[in-house]
């Protein structure tokens, strides 16, 4: 998918480290749209951090204090000032330093844009997953719910996190939900994956087998 949106005319390839933020960082597209350069560890190599500290979301000018479609706000269910720092792979990393040094920013800091400096809007950034969805998926896939939003970017990613055994309250810390949403919304990806959890189950058996003076041993 993202590939394919790099494909979309002009304003595809901007967007690739877009919703990259969504699947590698579990973002919701209001904090994308927010994200500044200067929240950005962006090392060569390795791993990064963005640290996270507001969310824009398009809420219609008419609901705005400055007649703008998007409402800067805190992070949601957070505290004003609240930061929420979110380690991002280098697969991230690497879409996002070439995006900085292909498109530079906006004048305040944000990394994605419209070619007029606004925010970027779901109704352009839509269009662009719709046609990248249509080119990668077959006509069985595309009736479908899967990909189906851009959202769902930010689902397939942190249902990645917990299918790959990270622990579901970082999970949640990293997503900026509670426990309790994490694990009503993905509960199915949580208890669905049998064989890994097995797996696992007997990786720390063995070890305790070979070693039963292990703390945990008994």
């Amino acid at each position: 998918m993202l590939e394919a949106v790099g494909w979309q005319g002009r304003r595809g390839p901007r967007l690739v480290a877009f919703f990259g933020c969504m699947y590698y960082a579990g973002m919701r597209p209001g904090e994308v749209v927010h994200l500044r350069k200067d929240r950005c560890v962006l090392p060569a190599d390795g791993w990064g951090k963005l640290n996270l500290n507001g969310n824009s979301p398009r809420v219609g000018s008419s609901w705005t204090d400055n007649g703008t479609s998007h409402d800067p706000r805190s992070l949601k269910h957070r505290p004003e000032k609240a930061t929420r720092p979110v380690p991002i792979p280098p697969e991230l990393v690497k879409l996002m330093r070439e995006h900085i040094e292909q498109y530079g920013t906006a004048p305040d800091g944000r990394l994605f844009r419209t070619f007029r400096n606004g925010m970027v809007q779901e109704s352009g950034y839509g269009v662009v997953w719709a046609a990248a969805r249509a080119e990668v998926f077959s006509e069985e896939e595309r009736a479908t719910p899967l990909a189906k939003r851009p959202y769902d970017a930010r689902h397939a990613g942190i249902s990645l996190w917990l299918a790959s055994g990270v622990p579901v309250a970082e999970c949640a810390r990293r997503a900026g939900h509670s426990i309790a949403v994490l694990l009503r919304v993905y509960a199915k990806c949580i208890h669905g994956d049998e064989d890994h959890a097995n797996q696992l189950i007997t990786e720390r058996l063995q070890r305790r087998c070979t070693n039963p003076q292990a703390p945990d041993g008994s």
